[in-house]
């Protein structure tokens, strides 16, 4: 009989997704078939795969995640329910993979509850059909009175799934023990007797002084701890922006790599409102000597060696964002490597036109940043596949040759209006995926930088246009799933969950 383990939070952000990733891990380290499951998520960071049918549909980011660290496909059964934001308390429903509509909270509840449980049920089912173990992972926090009659990730997925639940709380917010006693006493009764154990996330220093916390709040709830796993970045792509650095604030990830300052370069990010896939950052990220920096919007550029703009679940209102704060006067002054990705590349095309379709407002055509020769027609139908390209490298990522895999998420197509080189010659003419000039890169590839033929080709090009030598990567560094299983294997006792 398949066993279910639901991974709940007492917040948001506590660990949960790295926890999951590496119980997926571990299992199928020791020959158990496992499926990672999230009813409920709520991202704009996306991935395309397969439904039951091999129809292409969308997922969070997490739960591929999850599976690849699982070794099984990524499927829409992962995460059957998902919101992705636009704005102005508005949310893309997606339902085992296809996009339903944009909808309110309180529409999302009234109309659309009853089939997304239904969806949930579904998929799960047909995950238990072949694992062992399912791994879920809740959302937020598993004790929220005022939601707790529509959690569809937390309260709904342990009730229909008879899950095992672990109760994941982050020490690093402080007060790691109230939040886990209070928990306790915020779920439904029913579901209390289903918490099989805690795990205690981000600690730093001596394990032993937590003790004294570690034994009362055992005797107080009768619940074991079974780990308490030390701050440490395993490397997983993020769930969401909310790891970001909060608006208004200019923040660099990937500095602790021990590279001297001036052996690195700086990859701006300009943070749009409604930013998605920044995972496709990430690779960037974990490349020693590589500062990836979510600057605001009026910024100077004055710092940056090279400029990514990452997609966006909204590319009219973002793109009038950038506008607005005056960012393409910025970019006209920097002379460095210019990449778009996806929403990013519609942007630094000549203009965007049916602009009313993709907006929030009424604007047929919207001016772009005038850095591509590309213009974008949007239309209602929204392209979502998993693809691989022959990449013929060209200006910011000149020299790269072979092939990449990835996927497409947008609406809208983009044709040549100018003169510019065609990256992926076998793309169709009418909607290339791409196009490029020597000084900028754009491509319709979520995914890109995660093939290294184009990271390597990118990040040449950055370090000889900032003079500064390309620092060497240490081949031997563990998978990223591998050391999320890490974490749990060297720091908890898993014995207890008997997986």
């Amino acid at each position: 009989m398949t066993r279910t383990l639901l991974v709940a939070g007492t917040a948001s952000h506590v660990g949960k997704s790295t926890v999951a990733a590496g119980l997926c891990r571990l299992l199928a380290d020791q020959g158990t078939a496992v499926a990672p499951f999230k009813a409920q998520n709520m991202s704009n960071n996306a991935r395309a795969v397969a439904d039951s049918d091999g129809r292409t549909g969308e997922i969070g980011v997490s739960q591929y995640v999850q599976a690849r660290a699982a070794r099984v496909p990524a499927t829409t059964d992962a995460n059957p329910v998902l919101l992705k934001p636009r704005g102005d308390g508005e949310s893309q429903l997606v339902i085992q993979g296809e996009a339903v509509g944009h909808f309110a909270a309180r529409e999302y509840y009234d109309a659309h509850w009853d089939r997304a449980l239904a969806a949930a049920r579904e998929s799960h089912a047909r995950l238990a059909e072949t694992a062992d173990v399912v791994v879920a992972e809740g959302a937020g926090s598993i004790a929220e009175p005022n939601l707790r009659d529509r959690d569809l990730a937390n309260v709904e997925t342990a009730r229909f799934a008879d899950a095992e639940i672990l109760l994941v709380a982050d020490i690093e917010r402080g007060g790691v023990f109230a939040s886990l006693v209070g928990t306790l006493e915020l779920m439904p009764a029913d579901l209390r007797e289903q918490v099989v154990g805690a795990l205690v996330t981000k600690f730093r220093g001596d394990r032993s002084l937590l003790e004294p916390g570690v034994e009362e709040f055992e005797d107080r709830t009768g619940v074991p701890v079974l780990g308490v796993l030390p701050y440490d970045d395993p490397g997983l792509p993020e769930e969401d922006s909310v790891s970001l650095p909060a608006v208004g604030e200019r923040a660099v990830h990937g500095d602790d790599d021990g590279v001297p300052a001036d052996r690195s370069v700086t990859v701006a990010v300009p943070r749009f409102p409604r930013a998605s896939n920044v995972t496709d950052l990430e690779p960037l990220v974990r490349e020693p000597g590589v500062r990836v920096a979510y600057v605001p919007l009026d910024t100077d550029l004055a710092d940056a060696d090279a400029v990514v703009l990452p997609g966006s679940k909204n590319t009219v209102d973002d793109l009038l964002a950038l506008r607005d704060a005056g960012f393409p006067t910025a970019l006209d002054a920097f002379d460095g490597p210019v990449v778009g990705l996806c929403g990013g590349y519609q942007m630094l095309g000549e203009r965007v036109t049916d602009a009313a379709i993709e907006g929030t407002g009424d604007r047929e055509t919207v001016p772009g940043l005038g850095v591509l020769p590309v213009e974008t027609k949007f239309e209602a139908d929204k392209r979502v596949e998993p693809v691989e390209r022959d990449l013929r490298g060209t200006g910011p990522l000149a020299g790269a040759s072979g092939s990449v895999a990835g996927y497409e998420i947008h609406m809208g197509r983009s044709r040549l209006v100018g003169e510019a080189a065609r990256p992926f010659p076998g793309a169709d003419g009418l909607a290339p995926d791409g196009a490029a000039t020597e000084r900028a890169f754009g491509t319709y590839l979520h995914g890109l930088f995660e093939n290294r033929v184009a990271r390597d080709a990118f990040l040449d090009s950055v370090f000889a246009a900032a003079g500064v030598e390309r620092p060497t990567r240490d081949q031997d560094r563990p998978s990223p799933y591998d050391r999320a299983a890490d974490l749990l294997r060297d720091h908890a006792d898993l014995a207890p969950l008997s997986l």
